[in-house]
């Protein structure tokens, strides 16, 4: 059990488990995907982006992102309402790894 300890503090496991839990699930690495390629979008282009994402889902996943700090909101008091999202700092720190996904992508023709 003490290896199994030691594992968890050496290696971060903890905070690895942390950081799965803001980007994991089937939409946030989707959403922080989109987001870096795009340098700010609207809710409406990023479900359209998004497809077949609900609308309530992509609103308690872009809440997470928000809450967790990956993801600013930004509303307009206009009419028609307008709201536009975008990576924070901390998001826009993830798209190295990001990129690396999608060059991934690339070079196994997925």
């Amino acid at each position: 059990m003490k290896s199994e300890e030691c594992f968890l503090k050496e290696f971060g496991y903890e905070r690895f488990e942390k950081v799965v839990n803001m980007i994991g699930g089937k939409w946030k690495l989707r959403i922080i995907y989109v987001l870096a390629f795009h340098e700010i979008l609207r809710y409406g282009e990023l479900k359209r982006l998004l497809s077949p994402i609900t609308h309530k889902m992509l609103s308690t996943q872009l809440k997470g992102l928000d809450k967790d700090g990956l993801v600013n909101r930004k509303e307009y008091q206009q009419i028609p309402p307008k709201v536009e999202y975008a990576l924070t700092q901390m998001g826009r720190d993830l798209e190295p790894v990001v990129k690396e996904i999608h060059k991934w992508i690339l070079k196994y023709d997925i």
